[in-house]
């Protein structure tokens, strides 16, 4: 059974849903083995603790310290990094020991909308200013690179003259919740068997 890491920032949807995917018949090939979390008032820690998944709230200077963290991955076994929310850049040193097997997903159709400060509601924003006639998701390999990691899977929606960020926001969410961890399971779980 592949281990999983999932590293977040914020409210933990994403996470919940990988949580719960691979707990569900027929998808017992990988497990979520710890939560990584930089902020101690998330409302990720609250979700991950009432599903029993244990949760690691880390500074940024524990975060990109090999020692602890490579420690903390081998301690809960780690297989995969999976970035759900996750609002800190990956470390070299995790980027090197994770080759290929750290994954995040970016709220628009990549390469549009992505880089530093574009995230959630700042992407939405910026699509609907934009006038832009869709938005979607992009499922990528992390890289040294903000949002510049080779593209797995993308899904869009599309965007009316009428949306708010709001409305774009809800749009997105629903595709990754659909999507987000079918893609982790046949990249990272069938894949590597």
């Amino acid at each position: 059974m592949k281990r999983i890491a999932v590293f977040a920032s914020g409210n933990g949807s994403n996470a919940e849903n990988i949580i719960r995917y691979f707990r569900s018949p027929g998808h017992d090939g990988a497990e979520v083995a710890v939560v990584v979390c930089n902020r101690p008032d998330a409302k990720v820690i609250e979700r991950a603790e009432r599903l029993g998944v244990p949760v690691c709230v880390m500074t940024r200077a524990e975060i990109n310290d090999p020692q602890t963290m490579l420690g903390l991955m081998e301690r809960h076994g780690v297989d995969i990094i999976v970035l759900a929310g996750f609002l800190l850049m990956v470390p070299e040193f995790l980027l090197g020991r994770y080759e290929g097997r750290i994954v995040n997903i970016h709220p628009s159709l990549l390469p549009k909308y992505g880089g530093k400060g574009m995230y959630g509601r700042h992407v939405h924003e910026a699509v609907v200013a934009a006038g832009e006639s869709e938005s979607g998701i992009t499922i990528h390999h992390v890289s040294a690179e903000c949002d510049g990691g080779r593209i797995i899977f993308q899904a869009s929606v599309p965007v009316t003259p009428d949306d708010t960020p709001e409305t774009v926001a809800g749009k997105i969410h629903a595709l990754e919740a659909e999507h987000y961890a079918r893609v982790i399971e046949r990249e990272f779980v069938e894949a590597m068997k």
